[in-house]
């Protein structure tokens, strides 16, 4: 029986004594060194590419570009819309175009600087508000809107009547990047029996063999994806950065290969959190019971759809909080634009809602005088309570426990507060 006890964590000792093997630190007798190059562009054609310098370059073992991809040039944990390399347009600085595998990585680095890369820039857009616009760049031809999912419950427009007081606000969160202390890193090999073995630091090991398998046009059979020590993730490890690109350097040179980002690649390479724009507009009665509200969530999935579905989903269903509210018109949207792609971060999609929907409580209190404790405490969940999605709270609701518990320990008078 383990529950109710602390127990030592199993990978602790390596992790203090140094012990423990993160992806950097691995090596293998023969092994060439990859990095990639990126577009400096967010927004481009590539009308030409010449690697034929970086190619005759003296310990350059392998230059791969788009043409060199035996399978599908896409990936995606939801839809395979990010390139593996580009090779034509260009839709943002996550953007790799070409790979280099070199006896070291002063080589490698001096192969990348001698590819030459022609671009005709073309128009972008960073806001997803004005991504929705008509006339806004097409991120893609079918249109930036990547997603919308309608929330609706009662009656909003005769709640707003019926409500004593009504606050509008809007609010923004910003994007966020895991900055976890270990940047990716990764070393590929074929083993004795032919079958690609990916050691690398990741949060989807299942996943990550599809996507590979997918790529070199191989049975998934033939991967097999070891997960080394992790040195942190927070989501950012759920989206491909490197796999693809090292084990697709192996496969082509049939050697093996390690791959180190740098920390200013690592900002560049994997997913962000999302930036949500939320308007707000909430309504309540004088005794301060939530009557109404209505919110429009517009999320800036960047040039690649990641999770962006799944976390404005998640966004919409957190929209009211832990209240009841009888009437309920929510409009969430993950939108395109030419910015770092955004994903799966702690919180995934609920962690900006609050922003918003506790600052309009502590809005609301203050216009009918109420303390911050008693709005919260008249509209808290409770089992049995009807959520957005009309979804009934049948267990495990402790929200108002865990209110008084907060309170008492603040010192607040709670009796007089109800």
């Amino acid at each position: 029986m383990t529950i109710g006890k602390s127990l030592p964590r199993y990978e602790g000792l390596g992790k203090v004594t140094g012990q423990a093997k993160f992806p950097a630190d691995y090596y293998m007798p023969g092994m060439l060194y990859g990095k990639t190059l990126r577009t400096p562009l967010a927004s481009a054609k590539i009308l030409r590419l010449d690697t034929s310098k970086a190619e005759s370059l003296r310990g350059v073992a392998k230059v791969v570009t788009a043409q060199d991809i035996p399978g599908e040039n896409g990936h995606g944990v939801i839809f395979p819309d990010a390139p593996i390399l580009v090779e034509d347009r260009v839709r943002s600085i996550n953007d790799a175009i070409a790979l280099v595998a070199a006896e070291s990585e002063e080589i490698a680095e001096e192969a990348l600087s001698l590819i030459k890369v022609e671009y005709e820039e073309l128009p972008a857009v960073y806001d997803p508000r004005e991504a929705m616009k008509e006339d806004s760049p097409l991120v893609w031809d079918k249109g930036n809107i990547l997603y919308h999912l309608p929330i609706r419950k009662g009656d909003v427009e005769k709640g707003f009547r019926e409500a004593d007081v009504i606050v509008e606000n809007k609010y923004s969160t910003q994007m966020v990047d895991h900055a976890f202390l270990q940047p990716e890193a990764a070393l590929s090999y074929i083993d004795e029996t032919g079958n690609l073995v990916l050691r690398v630091a990741t949060q989807y090991v299942h996943w990550d063999r599809t996507e590979i398998a997918r790529a070199l046009n191989i049975n998934i059979n033939q991967v097999r994806v070891v997960c080394a020590t992790v040195g942190g993730a927070f989501g950012g490890r759920e989206d491909m950065t490197l796999q693809l690109h090292c084990s697709l350097l192996t496969w082509l040179t049939k050697r093996p290969v390690k791959m180190v980002y740098s920390r200013e690649e690592s900002f560049k390479a994997h997913s962000k959190r999302h930036p949500i724009y939320m308007k707000y507009k909430t309504g309540c009665t004088k005794e301060g019971k939530l009557i109404a509200l209505e919110a429009e969530f517009i999320g800036d999935a960047g040039a690649y759809s990641s999770w962006s579905p799944n976390i404005l989903r998640k966004s919409a269903v957190h929209a009211t909080g832990p209240y009841y509210v009888p009437n309920v018109k929510v409009d969430a949207y993950a939108v395109h634009t030419n910015n770092p792609f955004t994903g799966a971060m702690r919180g995934f999609g609920a962690a900006q809602p609050p922003i918003a929907y506790e600052a309009q409580m502590d809005l609301l209190a203050k216009e009918l005088g109420l303390h911050p404790f008693t709005i919260r405490w008249r509209n808290a969940f409770e089992e049995g309570s009807e959520t957005a999605t009309g979804q009934i709270l049948e267990t495990s609701v402790g929200l108002k426990e865990t209110l008084l518990a907060t309170a008492k320990a603040y010192g607040w008078d709670v009796e007089k507060l109800y």
